[in-house]
């Protein structure tokens, strides 16, 4: 018997501004991928701030206000905020026949520990290899990289402990809010130091108000194909080479 062929979805890494206006085309566009907004089924994810009370409440608020904005009538505001609601049969249930996650801003480690293993991360990866949209704005976006680490930690002159991240986009590892960061940071600093991410993994520097989203899938003989969405850019450290910064529109293989 003839076994259906399933696409998964459309990624987004974004760096900051999650459920805000500036994001609406960004967001647009994820929903167009799966037919429009009388299509989707977007479940909120506020599991990187489930450390602090009263942040997934307010994510969730937001979120709801944002999409039904944007035209969606199925908006699902989770709890999952911990391992044990991951576990948790009634938020799973929440999660079944959605084509849409969004995961907030937040504690990134916090969000991979919570969901590693768990029943409502084996729905959620099914999904979107069903064809579901994953997007992750600040810690959401660092969770979804081969490897994790905090930014200023990948600076130092010290060895660097990369945690294995949940690997959405194995051959990556995301900063956002990046133009935040290169303000307080040296600029030499940053543009050496994030060459030292693991063998197989770039590095990639996100702007506020910005994504980076996957157009198209890796083929045998090509990468993926990602575009620059949003307000300001997106910044690759490749390997051997100076890093690239990227406009809004601008696309590249990864």
């Amino acid at each position: 018997m003839e076994q259906l062929q399933t696409t998964p979805g459309a990624v987004a890494l974004v760096g900051a501004g999650e459920y805000l206006a500036v994001m609406n085309e960004t967001d647009r566009y994820l929903l167009g991928t799966l037919g429009g907004p009388a299509a989707a089924r977007v479940v909120l994810l506020p599991t990187a701030s489930g450390l602090e009370p009263g942040s997934p409440a307010r994510w969730n608020r937001m979120g709801q206000t944002h999409y039904a904005n944007l035209g969606v009538t199925d908006v699902r505001p989770s709890m999952i905020i911990d391992a044990a609601s991951a576990h948790d049969p009634a938020q799973v249930d929440l999660l079944r026949g959605a084509n849409f996650f969004y995961f907030s801003g937040g504690n990134p480690q916090h969000t991979i520990d919570a969901l590693r293993g768990s029943p409502a991360w084996e729905v959620i990866s099914a999904a979107h290899a069903q064809g579901a949209v994953l997007a992750g704005c600040s810690a959401g976006a660092m969770a979804f990289g081969g490897v994790t680490v905090g930014l200023r930690l990948a600076l130092s002159n010290g060895p660097v402990q990369w945690s294995p991240a949940l690997g959405i986009v194995p051959n990556v590892t995301v900063f956002p809010h990046f133009d935040r960061m290169m303000g307080s940071l040296s600029r030499t600093g940053i543009r050496t130091g994030l060459v030292k991410a693991p063998d197989g993994i770039t590095a990639i520097g996100v702007d506020e108000d910005t994504a980076l989203v996957r157009l198209s899938l890796a083929t045998a003989d090509q990468p993926a194909r990602w575009r620059v969405m949003g307000h300001k850019t997106v910044t690759i450290f490749w390997r051997g080479r100076d890093p690239e910064t990227l406009k809004v529109g601008a696309e590249v293989a990864l």
